[in-house]
């Protein structure tokens, strides 16, 4: 876009446009391995401007433009990076709108903490935060349909959307929400384009119906295309399951309702230390059946950066602690020092309405453990706080300190069902073994995530200035999904496709499925203006020429 072209957008766009190199850069990475300049910032002031950016689009098709929506930019996937126009809409779009009984409306370039204080002054919260609760906002939560520590018991993002606004490629802003079968026939009785793309997609799920629900993946979560099976279940008819989770292909979101939760006051916290995983499905399966709030892991990679650049770990809470929180470390501290790290620790949440009532559950939960032979400890909620800092903030860590490495997600979120992974976790470190002999200290691995659904976040350190480091990403990830496939996993619980694993849908779902998903973005985005080479535009030919070479 030349500056003509820019000055005829700014005299209807109210907000700031933004093309000097300094923004360019910063708007070119995601927290992901790629990077892609932009040509433009577009900042809207109100759901206003972005209408108007549309039209734009829409009027001048020879200008080839696109929209990349993006709000903190902490995405892992290449979601939030595009080489058209960035829609940021963390700097306007920030309002909590309303905080009510049991739900809260929002904009979506909130932060999620930002958030969270206003809910939790009327005692509620939205339970399905992430583990980035820190950095990331509520826009990418819908995106990516994001979970975190709790989805165990609370399920994902989707679970807790209530109603949605999103500008679609005509540039008008319409509502979304649950609607009965009465409601869905008027709606499609409509003659506008509203009346069309509710007629168009019904039609299309009926069309498919037994295809889809057999083609659901058999886990507790997932993010991998667009969540076409809880649109319609015969029933209800709810758009919002297939906007939350399509990472801005579908249209740009400007407002979000979030149905609430009172959040439990008790809890007890179970850690378990495992020497090696050969009873890790009966650990999992045993510890999940006193049902805990969260069921978290960290391996020993994760634990040894923890302790080796625990300063920087805990400095945020040493106001609050004092010495106290070096003092609590001491025993991973001896551990670093004798290299006598656990192999994995768990930590299990029990939270009920009394102590009693979750200690007992962590209780009844240790009894099984000591049946196996397995260690485990009981504690207070404070005295948890330094395994869940470990837990929450390694990637973090990871990226402040890899020195000539770079932390590269792309084999980083699949699941696989927990009974499982006896079978499934030596084949899959086998292919890590593998790849890690052929580029020997150049790349470095550490494994943490929700252990309670099976899903792993897996971390590599690379030097990525190296070509042949970067050559066995696309082996590698192929190699780990081809595994996740065999097991009927999936390869996104969470972190969604974008450019890492939008080139394997085809591969996960099938032909038939497949096109279920190009048809859906068909219908919502025919000129194919929203985020694209994501999702089922997604290809590892253009993913990997943008393959970042920065640590």
């Amino acid at each position: 876009m030349d500056s003509a072209q820019k000055s005829a957008l700014q005299k209807f766009f109210k907000g700031e446009l933004e093309d000097d190199e300094e923004s360019l850069v910063k708007f070119s990475k995601d927290a992901s391995i790629f990077e892609i300049k932009p040509q433009l910032i577009a900042s809207p002031k109100d759901a206003a401007d972005i209408k108007s950016l549309i039209k734009f689009i829409n009027q001048n098709p020879k200008l080839n433009l696109s929209i990349t929506p993006r709000a903190a930019g902490t995405c892992m996937s290449g979601g939030a990076i595009g080489e058209s126009i960035i829609l940021n809409t963390m700097k306007y779009l920030n309002n909590v709108i309303s905080v009510n009984e049991d739900s809260a409306t929002t904009e979506p370039g909130v932060l999620y903490k930002d958030f969270e204080v206003k809910t939790l002054e009327k005692d509620l919260l939205l339970p399905c935060y992430t583990s980035s609760r820190e950095m990331n906002t509520v826009g990418g939560m819908v995106g990516n349909n994001s979970a975190g520590e709790l989805s165990l018991t609370y399920g994902q993002t989707d679970r807790w959307v209530k109603r949605l606004k999103v500008i679609l490629n005509d540039g008008n802003e319409y509502e979304i929400y649950p609607m009965t079968k009465e409601e869905l026939n008027k709606k499609m009785a409509q003659t506008d384009f509203e009346g069309k793309f509710y007629r168009e997609v019904y039609n299309l799920l009926e069309e498919n119906y037994l295809k889809i629900h057999y083609a659901k993946p058999k886990t507790s979560k997932n993010s991998a295309g667009y969540y076409v099976w809880n649109v319609w279940d015969g029933h209800t008819f709810d758009l919002t399951k297939l906007f939350t989770g399509s990472q801005g292909t579908l249209g740009v979101v400007t407002e979000i309702e979030f149905n609430l939760i009172h959040p439990k006051k008790n809890a007890t916290v179970l850690i378990i230390s495992l020497e090696d995983l050969t009873k890790l499905d009966q650990v999992v399966l045993n510890t999940l059946e006193q049902k805990p709030e969260s069921f978290e892991c960290y391996d020993n990679q994760t634990l040894k950066v923890a302790v080796k650049f625990l300063h920087d770990l805990i400095k945020d809470f040493k106001q609050h602690h004092g010495l106290g929180i070096y003092i609590s470390f001491i025993s991973e501290i001896i551990e670093y020092i004798t290299g006598k790290f656990p192999k994995l620790v768990l930590i299990a949440e029990f939270t009920g309405d009394t102590l009693e009532e979750t200690a007992k559950a962590a209780k009844l939960s240790q009894e099984k453990l000591k049946n196996l032979e397995i260690k485990s400890k009981i504690v207070s909620l404070k005295e948890s706080e330094k395994y869940w800092i470990i837990r929450r903030d390694s990637f973090k860590l990871l990226k402040q300190h890899a020195v000539h490495m770079h932390a590269s997600p792309f084999i980083d979120d699949f699941t696989v069902n927990p009974n499982r992974l006896p079978e499934f976790l030596p084949k899959f470190t086998a292919i890590l073994e593998k790849y890690n002999k052929e580029v020997g200290p150049k790349m470095v691995v550490t494994i943490a995530g929700h252990i309670g659904n099976g899903n792993f976040h897996v971390i590599p350190l690379m030097d990525l200035t190296d070509d042949h480091v970067r050559s066995i990403i696309p082996a590698l990830a192929k190699e780990v999904f081809d595994l996740v496939f065999e097991f009927e996993g999936t390869m996104a619980a969470e972190h969604n496709d974008g450019l890492v694993r939008g080139p394997f849908l085809e591969q996960m779902y099938g032909e038939d499925i497949y096109q279920v998903f190009k048809k859906i973005k068909e219908i919502f985005d025919p000129k194919n203006i929203f985020n694209p080479h994501k999702k089922t535009d997604a290809t590892w030919e253009y993913s990997l020429n943008h393959l970042s070479k920065v640590n």
